[in-house]
């Protein structure tokens, strides 16, 4: 690579000086890219003081704010290791984090450090706050509070004469360098830590680049969690090399708080998780489009076509208007909502990646999307092989190799083994077809896969897309017993109580469930029976069910 994103981001913000570079959603706060250089250097004079050391690790953990990015950003131009943590993982699981990670430091807020011992945390020398920089504890004999607490006379001590744009300038950091360490929210049961070297970042900031997905004098709206890659990648890293005005949403994005928002920012790229239009769909488009006239106007040629232009216009509005793209990876897109967007040509697209990945393996834009599809395998940057004899028509396990591929987990060589070849081919543990002009279709999980009566490979995320379809059904698992299909069921109780459906009436309903689900599925998908869960199925910080608990 002729630069890196360390490369990338001095001469983005040096360029970029006068920009807008990060505002925290509903606060009169922003700042300029200079601004933000300068904070960044502030930071880069506390880790000196502190005797922080290149690759050292640093962990942080709360919600999406300009803090928290300052952190992040002056953590990998310092050439330390950030250690970015979900805030949805319960406490013991961050204990054990920090621990692993072997971090030095760690920048939590208030409502994270109050649920964690101290004297738990093996190699921390101090907790500061992620929003204040307050330093909540230290190790005896520490002296992290005073540097803290004197940070504006160290940084003006650095820069006597001020700080100008020739000194954004940041120490070279080697392409092979760890600079994340990202652990997993996997639905294995455990946490790996996946080592995102600098090369890996750079892939993705990249293809990005290369793609117009944010250029200069553009805002986005933040609203997945930055301690995930998907969000990181696209929602900071890239919008900072090209000098797009970044907007932090700090607070759960609730559909109100998020419509509200997105037209608000006006953002012209939209990064989200399937689960966002999923809901917009199953709530507010399918209750309209399902109404007797509105369903005998639909099978009228021109008057459709009217309707669906209109719908079309309200759901673009909703996310602000003046998008160029949304973006769907995280998780697989529902069968039927995918059909529907593309019935009404709506601007969307769906990618495909994993934290391994730094996440990106593939996308397309969206005129160039192949409806089911998870895009084209990044040209340039990746290759992707499918382990079938027919991988264009017979499902196999997708590996992956290129620029964006992990290093490997950290401190966990057996399980980096499993995974990473010696020839640089990542196993994705994913099950999909490969199109000869590099176009992915994902099937689903090889760990998930199930085998019918008659040796047919089945896959049962495809037959709870279409579980999920069903009024009445928030969300489904499909596992297998005694060589049939069970359906676990978690009912939508707001949709119960809308239509004056009864828990006692429950057994019936899903029972007429599973005779429509039947009909649409294949001889040997059959569902036997559904058991109703009493709550929400268990899930990762990512929102995937905990599979390995149901089977």
């Amino acid at each position: 690579m002729k630069e890196n994103i360390i490369d990338i981001y001095q001469r983005s913000f040096r360029e970029n000086a006068e920009l807008p570079a990060l505002t925290d959603y509903g606060q009169n706060n922003t700042i300029t890219y200079f601004e933000f250089a300068k904070r960044i250097a502030k930071m880069h004079e506390v880790f000196h003081q502190l005797g922080i050391e290149k690759g050292d690790k640093i962990a942080l953990i709360g919600k999406n704010t300009s803090n928290w990015v300052t952190v992040f950003i002056s953590t990998i131009t310092y050439g330390a290791t950030i250690v970015p943590i979900l805030q949805e993982f319960n406490p013991l699981d961050v204990q054990h984090i920090v621990n692993h990670s072997e971090a030095k430091i760690l920048f939590a807020t208030k409502a994270i450090w109050d649920t964690i011992e101290f004297e738990s945390l093996l190699n921390i020398r101090a907790v500061i706050s992620a929003d204040t920089n307050e330093v909540f504890a230290q190790k005896e004999g520490e002296k992290v509070s005073e540097v803290m607490a004197n940070a504006d006379k160290l940084f003006e001590a650095a820069y006597p004469d001020g700080f100008t744009l020739d000194d954004i300038k940041y120490e070279p950091v080697d392409d092979d360098s760890v600079v994340i360490l990202n652990y997993t929210s996997g639905t294995t049961g455990y946490s790996k830590g996946v080592m995102i070297t600098c090369a890996n970042i750079t892939g993705n900031a990249q293809y990005g680049i290369a793609s117009r997905l944010h250029y200069r004098g553009t805002s986005n709206l933040s609203f997945l969690p930055l301690a995930h890659a998907y969000g990181c990648a696209f929602d900071l890293l890239v919008p900072l090399c090209v000098g797009t005005h970044v907007n932090l949403l700090g607070r759960i994005p609730s559909p109100k708080i998020l419509i509200k928002a997105m037209q608000e920012v006006k953002p012209h790229l939209v990064v989200s998780v399937p689960l966002v239009l999923e809901k917009v769909y199953r709530k507010q488009i399918v209750p309209l489009i399902s109404k007797g006239m509105m369903r005998w106007a639909l099978n009228i040629p021109f008057l459709d076509t009217k309707i669906y232009d209109q719908i079309r216009k309200k759901l673009i509005d909703a996310f602000g208007g003046e998008f160029e793209e949304l973006i769907i990876g995280g998780a697989p897109l529902n069968p039927e909502v995918e059909d529907f967007l593309m019935k009404i040509n709506f601007p969307f697209t769906v990618g495909y990646g994993m934290t391994e990945c730094a996440p990106l393996i593939s996308h397309t834009p969206w005129r160039e999307f192949v409806p089911h599809s998870a895009g084209r395998v990044l040209p340039g940057l990746m290759e992707c092989k499918i382990l079938s004899d027919d991988p264009e028509n017979v499902p196999g396990e997708i590996c992956v190799r290129g620029t964006n591929v992990m290093k490997g987990y950290f401190k966990n060589t057996e399980a980096t083994d499993k995974v990473l070849y010696d020839d640089g081919w990542l196993h994705t543990g994913d099950m999909g077809t490969l199109n000869p002009d590099g176009t992915l279709f994902i099937k689903g999980r090889c760990k998930t896969m199930l085998l019918g009566a008659n040796g047919q490979n089945i896959y049962p995320e495809e037959i709870e897309a279409k579980l999920n379809n069903m009024v009445y059904v928030s969300e489904s698992l499909v596992v297998e017993r005694s060589g049939k299909f069970v359906a676990l069921v978690y009912p939508d109780y707001e949709v119960m109580d809308n239509l004056g459906t009864t828990r006692e009436q429950l057994p019936e309903v899903m029972e007429q469930i599973r005779k429509e689900v039947n009909k649409i599925v294949a001889p040997y998908e059959q569902i036997s029976k559904i058991e109703i869960q009493p709550c929400e199925f268990e899930k990762t910080p990512k929102r995937s069910i905990k599979r390995f608990l149901y089977k």
